[in-house]
Order: C-alpha cells, then sequence, then structure tokens
C-alpha cells in the first residue's frame, strides 16, 4: 500500500534567525552560571549559631567564618531586591542597608573586636533573613536537628 502524502510548504520568506547574545555575552552569562551558589538556609543557620553560641569561636576560624557571613549578606540582599523587598516594606529596606554597611566594613585586628564585628554581622543576617520571611520573600529554613 503506498500512500502519498504532500507535504506543506511555507512560501511566506521567514526571517533568518539570529542569537540574542553574542559569543563573549554568552560566555559572560555561563561564568556567572557557574559561580551561583544555592541558597542554604541550613548552612546559614549553622554559620549564625558558631558566630552568636555562648563559646567563642577560636581565632583561626574567624577569617573563614567572616567570609561565609559576607557570603550569606550577599545572597539575602541580592534575594531582597530581585524580590522588591525593600519597595514593599521600610523594616527591609533598613536591613538590606544594614546588611550592605556591616559587610562593607573590614574585620578588626583584634581577636574580641573581631569576635564583635562576626556577631554584628550574624545578627545582621538573622534579622535579614527574618524579615524576608516574614514578608514572605522566602521561606523559614528547617532548624537542623
Amino acid at each position: 500500500m503506498n500512500v502519498s502524502a504532500s507535504i506543506p510548504c511555507w512560501t511566506r520568506p521567514v526571517l533568518e534567525w539570529t542569537p540574542l547574545l553574542d559569543s563573549a555575552a554568552l560566555t559572560s552569562v555561563l561564568a556567572k552560571v557557574r559561580e551561583w551558589r544555592p541558597y542554604d538556609g541550613d548552612a546559614l543557620l549553622d554559620d549564625i549559631g558558631a558566630v552568636l553560641d555562648d563559646v567563642v569561636p577560636p581565632e583561626e576560624d574567624l577569617e573563614e567564618l567572616a567570609q561565609r557571613l559576607r557570603g550569606h549578606l550577599m545572597q539575602l540582599v541580592d534575594i531582597a531586591v530581585a524580590s522588591e523587598a525593600s519597595e514593599k516594606d521600610e523594616q527591609a529596606e533598613r536591613q538590606i542597608r544594614l546588611a550592605r554597611q556591616v559587610r562593607s566594613e573590614d574585620m578588626p585586628g583584634d581577636h574580641w573586636q573581631a569576635v564583635g564585628h562576626l556577631r554584628r554581622m550574624a545578627w545582621s543576617v538573622n534579622e535579614l533573613l527574618e524579615r524576608l520571611v516574614a514578608i514572605q520573600c522566602l521561606k523559614e529554613p528547617a532548624a537542623s536537628t
């Protein structure tokens, strides 16, 4: 049984497809995707707990904790900006400003001043997280058990 079917032919001219981004722009986007780190609420809570705990973190851990807290602040501020939290909520705007200020401060050389600085950063992370949860920009992270 031979069935001959006619194939529809497009008769109107069609513009040639051109990519939206050139190779340099695509390379830049790819680099940013590779650098991206997903939001990890458990790690955030662990770092806050490590700094705000009654036991002072050892001096050799301070710089690493500072870097992680700065990362958490950057990520929370990015989430807040992307969700337009500062336009929705005055307290969120204040927390974003404070987070940016605390994040930009240099780590003091003295151990106890550095611990104080870390605690201010951890407090800022915690306050911004709570505000973003309250205005439903983020879900509350589950506390590790």
